[in-house]
């Protein structure tokens, strides 16, 4: 960015609330000189600095890429509608935190995609940036446009706006794309030479390369690749080696606030539980764990550079990495004395967690969050969750006598097969968790019971046995939350919620084809951005750009699918079969519980990727 729009910019931030998401330069930032031979990536996050911040994948990518001596990667983040406003009205770009150059200065502009509500953010990043919103509008040098995460394992609500998709885990796949595109642009290639060889790269998807048709009642008839050198299929990239695979050992610091101001190891990757209606559980399979070793080198490394004092133990299950207690054990002895505590999400309650709870609490409380999803045993087993009430007992009694107060529960309302029964019962869990705080002695008891109830709206995602499944109706929902906030009266409890339209619409573009990309472009031009944040969201728009585009959301969001159907994502290879998907699909509606695959294989389909499974 030249010099006078430096001070242009500058000027911008007196007017703006929280500048500090505008101004870079923090501790661990790490800042290159853009010469001729660097492959160039502004690594956009679709969502405000203090959740891109948060991020745990964008601190590893970026730490990644910045290790190569030819490649550099800058941060860009969503800005809040005061600093977007005031960059339009201004026609300045949006830019990088680390050198302030300009979006569509960059060879590769990479968005993560992780919330499909945040899809407008990419639109509104881009448009900002000065980079043509629709892939078909760039021109020849413009930046290839890149996406990847657990969203773009259904990438065509997004074909029309992103160039290539990168399918599944990101470490070895993001450079390779750069040192791609870096050779290409030494070389002058054209803009669909670079494309048609992104293609070539295992895990690569190109949306250019496949056209698709549709049948007289909507649903898919056709997805086929218009040219013969591209895949029929993408399978997804999988780093195999977890200790060997790179893992930052420094972060930058942020001067603002952000959600999760912490270190955070990634201890495991991966869950061999199954539960039905999680996504990232499929997504991610197989299990990969890090070594204790490992990670304490990590942690000392991490702590001398950050300054942090607390240090978070990150997986989808941290309660099934095999050696959590040794780790544990060591984290403490060595952290203690400065005062650096633990904190451990994603327990599952039948972990045996007292041990651990009571080491973690030596340094400092955080609260306890548990995550029971559903209120009957009976629902608890259609969704393969393999948790009983006593174990939520035992979990909360062993919390209680080591001192907690504080318990965070997290229930799914609306799943396959619920009833009004089951939704009663969550408040009667709640009121065992009252009933186990108080069955401590007073004495030995901390004060101020809290037990905070959280029940997110169901949405059916990809590559799980509920992708078939409807969602309930916006009516529906509204009703059920009625009767769990009855449900949930009680002095002791609070009872949280999530908006059911904008579950809604995040089932819509969950399942969503190509044709959505209109329905997005039309609601981004009517005003619709930021729409996870409650104050942005505009439904009534939303509902009018659908409208505008002939499309019923109801065909996305409230239709259960057939078997038989061509879903839009099924081109993607991601590991687990349909065969294996539809036979969890039946034993979820008889109630069966299928065994952790730790137990014994299960037959996903995951051992057809070479050595990701022990036989």
């Amino acid at each position: 960015m030249n010099p006078d729009m430096n001070t242009r910019l500058d000027k911008l931030l007196d007017q703006v609330e929280k500048p500090a998401r505008y101004v870079g330069e923090e501790v661990g930032a790490i800042s290159k000189a853009h010469t001729p031979d660097m492959g160039t990536m502004a690594f956009c996050f679709p969502d405000t600095y203090e959740i891109a911040m948060s991020h745990l994948g964008m601190k590893v990518l970026y730490d990644i890429v910045n290790r190569a001596p030819h490649l550099l990667c800058e941060r860009v983040c969503m800005p809040w509608v005061d600093m977007a406003d005031l960059l339009r009205q201004e026609n300045l770009p949006l830019f990088s935190l680390e050198t302030r150059t300009p979006l569509d200065q960059f060879q590769v502009v990479g968005f993560t995609l992780q919330y499909e509500m945040s899809y407008t953010n990419i639109l509104e990043m881009l448009d900002l940036g000065h980079i043509p919103v629709k892939c078909s509008d760039r021109a020849e040098d413009a930046p290839i446009v890149i996406a990847g995460g657990p969203c773009a394992f259904n990438p065509e609500p997004l074909a029309a706006f992103v160039d290539a998709f990168v399918i599944g885990d990101g470490e070895s796949a993001t450079p390779q794309v750069m040192e791609l595109v870096r050779e290409k642009r030494a070389q002058h290639a054209s803009r669909a030479d670079i494309l048609w060889a992104l293609a070539q790269l295992p895990g690569v998807y190109v949306p250019l390369f496949y056209e698709t048709a549709y049948h007289e009642d909507g649903t898919l008839a056709s997805f086929t690749p218009t040219r013969p050198d591209v895949p029929a299929r993408v399978r997804k990239r999988v780093e195999i080696d977890l200790d060997n695979a790179p893992f930052p050992e420094s972060m930058v610091v942020p001067y603002a606030e952000t959600v999760h101001d912490r270190i955070v190891l990634e201890i495991m990757r991966g869950c061999t539980r199954g539960c039905r209606f999680c996504q990232a559980g499929m997504l991610y399979r197989p299990v990969r764990e890090r070594s204790v070793d490992k990670l304490m080198d990590l942690a000392e490394k991490l702590v001398a550079a950050t300054g942090y004092d607390e240090i978070s133990l990150s997986s989808l299950s941290s309660g099934d990495y095999s050696c959590l207690q040794e780790l544990v054990t060591r984290l403490m002895e060595r952290f203690k004395d400065q005062r650096v505590g633990l904190s451990l999400p994603s327990m599952r309650l039948d972990s045996l967690i007292k041990q651990t709870l009571e080491e973690t609490s030596e340094v400092r409380k955080s609260g306890l969050t548990l995550a029971p999803e559903a209120g009957t045993q009976r629902l608890r087993d259609v969704i393969n969750k393999g948790v009983t009430e006593q174990d939520l007992h035992n979990a909360v009694s062993d919390a209680f006598q080591s001192g907690w107060s504080s318990v965070k529960l997290y229930f799914m309302l609306g799943l396959p097969t619920e009833t009004d029964e089951d939704l009663l019962a969550i408040g009667d869990l709640a009121k065992q968790v009252e009933d186990a705080y108080y069955a401590v002695p007073k004495g030995q008891r901390a004060p101020g019971l809290r037990i905070t109830a959280s029940a997110s709206t169901f949405v059916p995602k990809p590559f799980t046995p509920f992708q078939w499944a409807a969602q309930d109706t916006l009516p529906e929902i509204g009703r059920k939350q009625a009767v769990l906030r009855s449900a949930l009266k009680r002095k002791s409890t609070a009872f949280n919620w999530h908006e059911p339209e904008l579950s809604f619409l995040e089932a819509c573009f969950a399942r969503g084809d190509r044709r959505l990309g209109d329905v997005l472009y039309a609601a981004w031009q009517r005003g619709c951005r930021l729409d996870g944040w409650q104050q942005h969201f505009k439904y009534v728009e939303w509902m009018a750009a659908f409208n505008d585009c002939g499309q019923d959301p109801a065909f996305y969001a409230n239709r259960e699918r057939s078997r038989d159907e061509l879903l839009p994502w099924d081109f993607i290879d991601a590991g687990v079969t349909k065969r294996f998907l539809l036979r969890e699909l039946d034993n979820a509606l008889q109630g069966i519980v299928t065994p952790d695959c730790r137990q014994g294989c299960q037959g996903c389909g995951l051992t057809a990727f070479p050595g990701v499974c022990e036989q």
